[in-house]
């Protein structure tokens, strides 16, 4: 069983800057795995959509930028861990941020939405 927990939304103006932090904690064997772990975000009354591209740590645990380098995604603290730093905020950016992790690095957004351990999300909003 595995529990995934986001942190670090709030309300901030344009341009301003936020961190989401995402655990993926196992409660039923001995932490042995290592979870590919993603962002996503949904804005009100939009799809949900993915932020970035799955974070592989076993293929490559260096920061990974998205957006025109406004987000960064990287691991927070030791493996089945993720951050989003993000900065230069848009009012566009406002949305629910999910953090989610799975046993393998889907390609397919589907494929996260039924197999994937999804934490309750972390709101962000942009306005001034």
């Amino acid at each position: 069983q595995l529990q995934v927990a986001e942190s670090g939304g709030g309300s901030v103006q344009p341009g301003g800057s936020l961190r989401l932090s995402c655990v993926a904690t196992e409660f039923d064997d001995y932490g042995y795995h290592t979870y590919c772990m993603s962002w996503f975000r949904q804005a009100p009354g939009k799809e949900r959509e993915r932020v970035g591209l799955p974070f592989d740590a076993h293929a490559d645990s260096s920061d990974q930028y998205y957006m025109e380098g406004r987000f960064t995604i990287g691991q927070e603290n030791g493996k089945n861990t993720l951050y989003l730093q993000m900065s230069g905020l848009k009012p566009e950016d406002t949305a629910m941020y999910y953090c989610a992790a799975a046993s393998l690095c889907y390609s397919n957004d589907k494929d996260w939405d039924k197999l994937a351990y999804w934490g309750s999300g972390t709101q962000v909003t942009v306005s001034s």
